[in-house]
């Protein structure tokens, strides 16, 4: 398919950078969730374009801890639009961009993200409750451990690894964001490829994670079998596109499983927070060699 690649504005902003790849979450189509597409849910594009700006500033407080970090993204953004609209972005994000705030000249994203997670401790933990109890995601219920309506008795991350095999948010803090930095990012570099304009990349993206992973959302709210169904949905809307040459040919094929889903009330609300945080981490990722490119080229 020919088109013509998209271009950004040029920033070094880390706010700017995440504003920019929720922009991306709701221009993509992303079957089943928000978009300009397709609003629903009871929530519009434009929540999550107030949201990301509500957040910015405080996702990317170089000040906070990745806890405060999570409070306080999420706290301006139920302040700005009354409902949660962006806790699986923020609890991925926080992270991430802490790395990049904290990492040493020579340490890569990577392994400074590997020591952010290992050094999360109670107080994080603390703080990211309270982001959740305010939040409310759909289908939280209570725990016997680690129960993020009590106070903290573990650090964040023993919290993420034991609930690592049921939500797939977790999953990432416990095993270093395995799936966005492997599978997300060759993803998005073939999605790129192959349909050229970033938009329909991250379609791509998400539906890869939908289509090889059961969705953690779709999983707590309608339950396992729920899950598995869409993932086959997914897999066979990707084997429908891959027939496709144009995009009115894959847009008709995203409508039909949008419909489906919809009509269901299920949201992929995890597949669509790990696409976002792909997209941002490989732009962390591009400013890490620029950077580095930059430093060489100044010593020699």
């Amino acid at each position: 398919m020919s088109a013509p690649m998209e271009t950004f504005r040029p920033t070094t902003s880390q706010a700017d950078m995440f504003m920019q790849a929720c922009e991306l979450d709701v221009r993509a189509f992303k079957p089943g969730n928000v978009s300009f597409d397709s609003p629903g849910h009871g929530m519009s594009a434009n929540d999550f374009l107030v949201s990301a700006t509500a957040a910015a500033p405080h996702i990317t407080n170089a000040r906070y801890g990745v806890g405060e970090k999570i409070f306080h993204a999420v706290y301006a953004t139920r302040g700005a639009v009354g409902c949660n609209t962006n806790l699986g972005i923020v609890l991925l994000a926080a992270p991430l961009l802490h790395a990049a705030q904290c990492k040493s000249p020579h340490e890569t994203l990577t392994l400074c993200l590997q020591r952010v997670l290992e050094t999360l401790s109670r107080e994080d933990a603390n703080w990211a409750y309270r982001a959740i109890r305010l939040a409310s995601p759909g289908g939280l219920g209570a725990s016997r451990r680690h129960d993020v309506n009590k106070e903290a008795d573990s650090t964040l991350l023993e919290a993420m690894q034991e609930a690592a095999l049921r939500d797939r948010i977790a999953y990432q803090y416990a095993n270093t964001y395995s799936d966005i930095l492997h599978r997300g990012l060759t993803a998005l570099h073939n999605g790129r490829q192959n349909w050229r304009l970033e938009t329909w990349a991250l379609t791509a993206v998400y539906l890869n994670f939908l289509a090889t992973i059961p969705d953690s959302h779709v999983q707590r709210k309608h339950g396992p079998e729920a899950a598995q169904q869409v993932t086959q949905l997914a897999k066979s809307c990707l084997a429908s596109m891959n027939q496709c040459t144009t995009w009115p040919c894959v847009r008709h094929i995203l409508k039909d499983l949008d419909q489906v889903l919809k009509s269901s009330g299920i949201n992929p609300g995890t597949s669509a927070d790990l696409t976002v945080c792909t997209w941002l981490a490989d732009r962390l990722i591009q400013e890490e060699t620029n950077t580095e490119d930059t430093r060489h080229a100044s010593f020699f």
